[in-house]
């Protein structure tokens, strides 16, 4: 196995050459605050926005802070300013049935102006039929009218009056109504007089006033009829002068609506419906005129209608709009997606109308676009359902979610669906884009266009000037100070460090804004005019120093000895693992002690950590691994006859991962051996079954981390870290542990066997098998298979020696054979018995 060398002070960190950018500070760049390195996603957002077929709606999925929104909302907005404006939408009653409110369609900037000529439309005519209904002519003509029920009347009765008389009857008018009486000399006879007459006379006066009476009442059941046509002739004289009125108003207003048919169509009705109730003008103005004090207060009287019926609702305004829209919502409700119907209390009674109706997202989205968080809708009930209901019918339906759900049976307003046209482009992450997928069947079917951003990109030469350009449009957008070209450079070395990566640069561009407004404030601090390189540092290490609590506890543990941790001499058995500890937006490497021991057994490896429920199935997986290559390597053709335990000493908490899976190996590999591990070095990589060390996560924290320990104890020149060899593309390592590494103080081994890693840490060779499989004489596995085949002989004798004395006993408790017995029955002491067998 060749010898691993130490890596130098350049292999552990990329630095930028600031001179590789032609400006002095970012004043000089013009560039816009676009993302960087996104072409997949602005290729899917380009297709998705402009492939006009039903479910091609789009989800743009990556963590957070990546710039998503703004992104997708910037490319948007750009083809919404090239597409025609979509139509107003409006809401008018509706005269057939009034519970469900028609939805009427206007060309932009139309829909107030429908509102506000209907608005004049009523106030003209408040004032005008009252006027002319109170005018000469329409009084003459209705007194024509009723002039000719009063002289019909008197007519039937002067004929009956003057027939009575012919036949000495008289008609009079008495309290309790119309009444007949005979007559003598053209007198009436009085009741007295009248029984003094004949009988024959008062029998025929009797026949004379019964035929009369028959004629009267033919007369009185004519009055009604006769006063309902006169109410109907002034009806429609009513209407024949409030048409008069009305048509040249309401075709004053059709005029300039001739392009728009549903508003032709509304017009006609509300011409009719004003027509048929002209009265109510009449009372509106008589309400007004009796009572002062409720206009001065603005108060409808209870009798004063106020014409609602005639209004307009207008549901969605693009008067101010140029191009298609693109909404955002912050808090995508039911409601303020799908809009909502209000109520008013009146006398204690709750309320509504079509005046009510509010709009939603999807209303004001419509014709454009609608940006979604897709969290947030997922955490509001029924926002989802609805959404995606919208969509598959292509049409906005204003219920509440009693009326949805069943819930309430109580009558309220049905509007009419309005239709939709619009683009929604959900936000989230992978997880739920992915969870979506899997268990919503409707969820592919109507957002088909999977916008993926990237996480990190390629660390060039042409991706170092589109940050610094992207670095200034932030530094021009927030009013911050120009940034010299050696802090563009310290911006993308921190950049590369977020991602691990000396090759790769992170596309998390929150980080990134952040860090740019706190280094203006330390610049600020400093006096300085430009931000430099030195003030992007003091941003980073104030962003540590925040968030450095626990670390720091978790430290001073270690350097009290609460935590024990060696970073000096050598120990059997025992070995310096790493971890990384994540806390929000911080994360730090803390070691942890390993041990293993070994003792006479079956071969098993005991994992302590998964024993007690600790071990999470990844750190699991890596204890069998190196199991494996313990019995492959050691148990070809001889019996392992150990076992051992290893356990994460002082470890109260969860332990998952299989970063461990090397420093396990080596402890193990030490006890086997009975060789003790140099304590100043930390491990950390996994391992195959093959022994190849294998790459991780978080390698510089760890470093660091460890470093931070023996720096706090004292560098003693023999301390360092062992990381897998595949993990130095992504060592981006703090200038401190750099410049520890050029003075010797510190080293760091690139690891990619275990034979390597253990020679390192015992300073004894591993030893590679020959011909026949074994191991040359002094090599670390020489002496692994050395003890192993003592163990097995000290386990064969003592599995004889056991054996020998459970014989004897058996020999001891069976009973003398039988004196005729033959010689061949009799049973041999050597031979099984049936205590054997048992």
């Amino acid at each position: 196995m060749a010898s691993v060398e130490p890596l130098k002070p350049e292999q552990l960190y990329q630095q930028t050459d600031p001179s590789q950018f032609e400006f002095e500070t970012t004043a000089e760049l013009n560039g816009k605050a676009e993302v960087v390195g996104q072409q997949r996603a602005l290729a899917a957002v380009r297709f998705g926005i402009g492939i006009e077929q039903e479910g091609y709606n789009l989800y743009a999925l990556g963590p957070q802070g990546l710039g998503k929104y703004h992104a997708v909302r910037e490319f948007i907005e750009q083809r919404a300013a090239t597409e025609p404006t979509p139509s107003d939408w409006v809401y008018v009653h509706n005269f057939e049935a009034s519970h469900k409110p028609n939805a009427i369609p206007l060309p932009a900037g139309r829909g107030v102006a429908l509102r506000d000529d209907m608005k004049k439309l009523v106030d003209e005519l408040r004032a005008v039929l009252p006027a002319t209904f109170e005018s000469e002519e329409y009084q003459i003509q209705r007194h024509a009218v009723e002039e000719e029920l009063r002289e019909r009347q008197e007519q039937s009765f002067e004929a009956l009056r003057a027939e009575a008389a012919e036949r000495n009857i008289a008609l009079i008018q008495t309290p309790n109504g119309l009444a007949f009486a005979p007559m003598q000399n053209g007198e009436v006879v009085q009741p007295q007089e009248y029984l003094k007459l004949p009988e024959e006379e008062q029998k025929r006066v009797q026949s004379e006033v019964e035929a009369l009476q028959e004629q009267l009442q033919r007369i009185m059941r004519q009055v009604p009829l006769w006063q309902r046509e006169t109410r109907q002739k002034i009806r429609e004289l009513k209407h024949e002068v409030a048409a008069f009125v009305v048509h040249p108003l309401v075709n004053d207003v059709r005029s300039r609506y001739a392009d728009v048919p549903e508003v032709l169509t509304y017009l006609e009705a509300v011409e009719q419906d004003i027509i048929e109730n002209v009265d109510d003008f009449l009372q509106a103005q008589q309400a007004e005129d009796g009572n002062p004090l409720a206009m001065m207060m603005r108060s409808r009287p209870p009798s004063e209608p106020d014409f609602t019926n005639y209004k307009v609702n207008v549901l969605v305004d693009n008067s101010n709009q140029k191009g298609a829209p693109v909404v955002h919502v912050e808090l995508p409700t039911y409601q303020n997606l799908l809009g909502r119907v209000e109520h008013i209390s009146q006398m204690g009674a709750l309320i509504t109308n079509f005046t009510l109706i509010k709009p939603g997202a999807l209303h004001e989205a419509n014709g454009g676009y609608l940006l979604l968080d897709a969290r947030k809708l997922l955490q509001q009930p029924y926002a989802y359902e609805g959404l995606k209901r919208a969509l598959r019918t292509q049409e906005i339906t204003i219920e509440s979610l009693g009326q949805v759900y069943s819930l309430i049976s109580t009558v309220s307003l049905e509007p009419e669906p309005v239709p939709l046209d619009v683009k929604v482009a959900l936000l989230g992450d992978r997880m739920l884009y992915f969870l979506l997928h899997q268990y919503d069947p409707e969820f592919g079917e109507l957002f088909k266009v999977m916008v993926d951003f990237e996480d990190v990109i390629e660390r060039t030469p042409e991706a170092n000037e589109a940050f610094a350009g992207l670095i200034a449009a932030i530094a021009r957008r927030d009013g911050l100070r120009p940034l010299h070209r050696t802090a563009v450079a310290r911006l993308l070395e921190f950049a590369a460090r977020e991602v691990e990566d000396k090759e790769r640069l992170s596309t998390h561009m929150q980080r990134l804004s952040d860090l740019v407004r706190e280094a203006d404030f330390w610049a600020g601090e400093a006096g300085r005019e430009v931000v430099t390189d030195e003030d992007v540092q003091a941003a980073i290490d104030a962003q540590i120093y925040r968030a450095g609590r626990v670390r720091e506890r978790m430290q001073e543990a270690i350097i009290r000895e609460t935590i024990l941790v060696d970073t000096t001499g050598e120990k059997v058995g025992q070995i310096n693992g790493l971890s990384v500890i994540s806390l929000g937006m911080t994360a730090f490497g803390r070691p942890n002690r390993i041990t293993a021991t070994v003792r006479m057994g079956r071969g098993e490896v005991i994992d302590v950590e998964r024993r007690v429920e600790l071990g999470g199935p990844l750190h699991t997986k890596g204890v069998l691994i190196l199991s494996s290559f313990i019995a492959s390597r050691f148990s070809g053709d001889r019996p392992f006859s150990l076992n051992a335990s290893l356990v994460f000493e002082q470890s109260y908490g969860g332990v998952d991962g299989d970063s461990a899976s090397s420093a396990e190996l080596y402890a193990l590999l030490s006890a086997l051996a009975d060789v003790p591990i140099r304590q100043g070095l930390a491990v950390t990589g996994s391992v195959n079954q093959l022994g190849q060390v294998q790459a991780i996560g978080g390698v510089n924290e760890k470093i660091e981390g460890f470093y931070d320990v023996c720096l706090s104890r004292g560098l003693t020149g023999d301390q360092g870290v062992l990381i897998p060899e595949s993990n130095v593309k992504n060592l981006m390592l703090r200038e401190d542990v750099r410049q520890a590494v050029a003075e010797g103080k510190f080293y760091i081994y690139p690891i990619s066997h275990v034979d390597q890693g253990i020679e390192i840490l015992t300073g004894i060779p591993a030893g590679q098998p020959d011909e026949d499989g074994d191991y040359p004489e002094g090599t670390l596995n020489a002496m692994i298979v050395e003890r192993l085949e003592h163990v097995a002989r000290t386990a064969r004798r003592f599995g004889n020696n056991q054996r020998d004395k459970e014989e004897v006993e058996i020999v001891r408790l069976a009973p003398p054979p039988e004196p005729d017995l033959p010689p061949d029955d009799i049973p041999d002491p050597d031979g099984p018995t049936e205590a054997d067998s048992l």
